[in-house]
């Protein structure tokens, strides 16, 4: 993968993917290794200019593309996959270094999702049925079609990156559609090394284009651009207000994954010693830094102070270190910049009164030489705080959790939908009835009950309130990246 890469002293530096031609940038971005602190790559800083090159590359395009039969462009879906699996090792690696996650978890996480998105998403569109319906009295048929709408404008974050690349991607591309996709300007490797996938199975010109750089000018000229009918955004909330804003006028289709601030309610009939590794698990994966990732702990009283202990027990046997040692449990955050955020959240809880059990301000990082300067934090545990505190309230997107009591049911189920998010929950409780009850009561679009993180693809996949718009994933997908047309006929 070194050829793929202009190189300046030493130095990475990336292009844009336009008309199927990489295009060399006038002006690049520096790109940190979280794990090191140091630049290691240099990314396009993008123009409006250029996304509009990328869009009129996707519009040409399109006509031809969306004719192909479903089949063909499962094919080049199918193609795309192969590439990238037969290429795992460098996309983890590649993501690890860029992103700061451990590379075990890329290498068994990230990257095979990826190479599943192109998989699942060539073989439901293969799948996909429309509908249709007799009129009783008139004689008449109805029956649905559908047709691609048209460039999609896909925005994806850093803490997943070529998983969600290609969660998008892969649909949009599926049902016909042409793609401009911006990637993270803090994480674009990956993103890069698909475009040269792309270039291999000769997916054709224009088709899928990825312009690199900033949220604005890139992303906010991408959302707005007038032959861009649809946008598919992962991110955070306030930039997901904004775009519905941009989007508004033009009544584009609009499908928001955006934060969450998730809570697990934890009753006090569980086996602990069976519960509590994935709970952490929930809350520290990925250094925290997923959109499910549980962070208000909500635990029955009757067993608060033995779950903390516990709790507190495993979190500090995750090893924090660099993401390219296969003991490594939570790597480095994103930035410096996020990382002092993060800890700012813990800063300002010891000062209203929380205790910080164990993390940071308590434990003590020992980094080995090279990675002093590193973005890392280890799992950090906040109790006494209340509900009205800043770090239950707001996401941290980070290695922190906050652990609080309950008494009764009904208490928690309105403490967990109290905040503005509504992403996922989830509940461990051995009584079934009560599970159930409690989970249909909680606002948020994904409820796991006793586990985490398993997702079946067929299922939609979206928030509630400030999580988010519309929901993606199986079928989802195949409607938001398409148009139904209703036909109806009256029979002689």
């Amino acid at each position: 993968f070194e050829a793929f890469f202009l190189l300046h002293n030493g130095m990475e530096i990336l292009q844009n993917y336009i008309g199927g031609q990489f295009v060399p940038a006038a002006a690049h971005i520096d790109s940190f290794n979280p794990s090191t602190g140091k630049v290691y790559a240099q990314i396009p800083n993008s123009t409006a200019e250029d996304v509009d090159a990328a869009v009129k590359a996707a519009t040409a395009a399109f006509p031809a593309w969306a004719r192909l039969t479903r089949q063909a462009r499962a094919n080049y879906l199918l193609a795309i996959a192969a590439d990238i699996e037969s290429n795992l090792e460098e996309f983890a690696l590649a993501e690890s270094k860029d992103q700061g996650k451990p590379v075990w978890l890329a290498r068994s996480v990230d990257i095979p999702r990826a190479v599943h998105n192109f998989r699942f998403f060539a073989g439901a569109v293969l799948h996909s049925v429309e509908k249709s319906s007799m009129i009783d009295g008139f004689n008449a048929v109805n029956y649905t079609t559908r047709t691609p709408v048209g460039v999609a404008g896909l925005i994806t974050p850093w803490n997943l990156p070529l998983y969600l690349l290609t969660w998008k991607i892969a649909p949009a591309l599926a049902t016909g559609n042409t793609v401009v996709a911006k990637p993270s300007e803090m994480t674009s490797m990956t993103a890069y090394l698909l475009c040269k996938t792309l270039d291999r199975v000769k997916l054709p010109a224009g088709v899928c284009n990825l312009v690199f750089g900033l949220g604005h000018p890139v992303g906010s000229a991408i959302v707005s651009h007038p032959d861009v009918p649809l946008v598919s955004f992962t991110g955070g909330t306030v930039t997901g207000r904004k775009i519905r804003e941009l989007t508004a006028p033009m009544h584009k289709k609009l499908s928001l994954e955006l934060g969450g601030k998730n809570p697990c309610i934890v009753f006090d009939d569980i086996d602990l010693e069976k519960s509590i590794p994935d709970i952490v698990r929930s809350c520290y994966t990925n250094q925290g830094e997923i959109c499910l990732c549980a962070s208000r702990l909500y635990v029955h009283r009757a067993i608060f102070d033995q779950f903390v202990e516990k709790f507190v027990a495993v979190a500090r046997s995750l090893k924090v270190g660099p993401p390219d040692q296969a003991d490594t449990k939570v790597g480095a955050l994103i930035s410096k910049e996020h990382l002092a955020k993060v800890r700012g959240y813990v800063e300002g809880a010891a000062k209203a009164g929380a205790k910080i059990v164990c993390g940071y301000t308590v434990d003590a990082l020992n980094l080995p030489a090279g990675h002093e300067e590193g973005y890392f934090m280890a799992p950090t545990v906040i109790v006494g705080a209340s509900d009205e505190f800043a770090c239950v309230r707001e996401e941290i997107f980070g290695p922190v959790v906050c652990i609080l009591p309950f008494d009764q049911e009904d208490e928690v189920v309105a403490r967990a939908n109290g905040t503005e998010y509504g992403l996922a929950a989830c509940v461990w409780c051995r009584d079934g009835a009560r599970a159930h009850r409690v989970a249909n009561q909680l606002l948020a679009g994904t409820v796991w009950i006793n586990c985490w993180m398993l997702r079946d693809l067929r299922m939609p996949f979206g928030g509630m309130k400030a999580s988010g718009t519309g929901r993606e994933s199986g079928e989802d997908s195949i409607d938001f990246y398409t148009e139904a047309r209703v036909i109806c006929q009256k029979l002689d």
